[in-house]
């Protein structure tokens, strides 16, 4: 279950304890669902108790016992809890990530938006002003002229068309020809510093691209990089991904970590030791598996609110926890030991963090590398 299904089976409910007269309440057009605010606290977590109590004119706990009760069973919901003055919890049933994971891999680069529906007529239709608009941007204009296309980008992504309250943002420009930053930085480097930061903040630009993972652009294509190169050693071990169990991490029960192969010419990461067991999910597959569900709600979000730098911070949250992931969940046998259904599911998962990396770089005019 994504969250946007999540969302709408909590919709759902509201509505149906309107109809029924257990709340005196407006029906929201819709219903937040995001990240908890700490691990420990299930998949999901909501504030919609909250926003209702007023107008319902009862105890927020009261309300989200209503609602609790209602979702209480619901396909695809383990359980449901009330946390702090009415926060609904969400833990989502075996096999959600696996069902994630399928969905990932079958929608491609499809996921996360409608653009895989378009022809590529049509989606060059949508972005070809503002390609023309980068290509002749003057001096000082960079920055507008960047935004502009990756938002015409992001807004055929979302299925918007470009119909957006608001405009464009109001951005601190900077005082710099695209040319120029380009041939100082390179493509990616200078559209990544143009893009980073949010609107009202200054784009910094730095001295010469950095390629190490102090560098968060370099970060987030080397996982993707990564990703790719496990795919290749894979097939030379004689396996292919299979969406299923992921298992314990290494350490605790799973197989033994292998020893990292990097992307060729990539500097090697210095692979922590695996964490211990811990009660309930494992952090590190629990942060992967939100930030891989929440990637279609954060270009929704980025088109919605014209920010593309909400993309490319979702990137680099994603990166890292696919590199944490790895270090305790290792995809590939050690050794001599044959590769098991646990290497093929991990294998699969890091497939589908690759998805969700290429298409937010994809939309980002940045490129995907297969090697580094």
């Amino acid at each position: 279950m994504t969250p946007a299904e999540l969302s709408r089976t909590v919709l759902r409910s509201v509505r149906g304890a309107v109809e029924e007269q257990e709340l005196s309440v407006p029906v929201p057009a819709r219903i937040v669902v995001g990240p908890p605010p700490r691990p420990g606290c299930g998949d999901y977590a909501s504030n919609v108790a909250l926003q209702l109590a007023g107008p319902a004119g009862r105890p927020a706990r009261e309300v989200a016992e209503i609602l609790r009760k209602r979702l209480a069973g619901s396909a695809g919901i383990a359980r449901v809890e009330i946390a702090g003055p009415g926060f609904l919890n969400f833990t989502l049933g075996d096999g959600a990530l696996t069902a994630l994971v399928r969905q990932v891999l079958a929608q491609g680069d499809g996921y996360g938006g409608t653009w895989a529906e378009q022809s590529p007529d049509v989606f060059g239709e949508v972005v070809d002003g503002a390609f023309r608009a980068v290509a002749g941007c003057a001096a000082g204009g960079a920055r507008e002229a960047v935004v502009g296309e990756v938002l015409a980008r992001i807004d055929a992504a979302a299925g918007t068309g470009g119909r957006r309250d608001g405009g464009r943002p109001a951005l601190v420009p900077v005082a710099y020809d695209l040319a120029t930053l380009t041939a100082r930085l390179g493509s990616d480097e200078a559209r990544w510093a143009l893009l980073r930061p949010a609107a009202h903040d200054p784009v910094r630009v730095p001295e010469r691209p950095v390629q190490r993972e102090s560098n968060p652009r370099f970060r987030v294509q080397y996982a993707h990089a990564r990703v790719r190169a496990l795919v290749r050693n894979a097939g030379e071990l004689g396996f292919v991904s299979e969406p299923g169990d992921v298992g314990r991490p290494a350490g605790a029960g799973g197989p033994a970590p292998a020893a990292r192969r990097a992307p060729e010419q990539a500097p090697q990461r210095s692979a922590p030791e695996s964490a211990p067991a811990a009660a309930g999910p494992f952090p590190c597959l629990q942060a992967l598996q939100t930030l891989l569900a929440t990637y279609p709600s954060v270009i929704d979000a980025a088109a919605r609110l014209r920010a593309p730098d909400r993309v490319l911070r979702h990137l680099e949250a994603t990166a890292d926890a696919f590199f944490r992931w790895h270090d305790d969940f290792p995809p590939l046998p050690v050794g001599e030991q044959k590769p098991l259904a646990v290497h093929r599911a991990r294998l699969a998962l890091a497939e589908a963090g690759g998805t969700v990396l290429a298409n937010g770089l994809r939309l980002l005019g940045i490129s995907a590398p297969a090697h580094l």
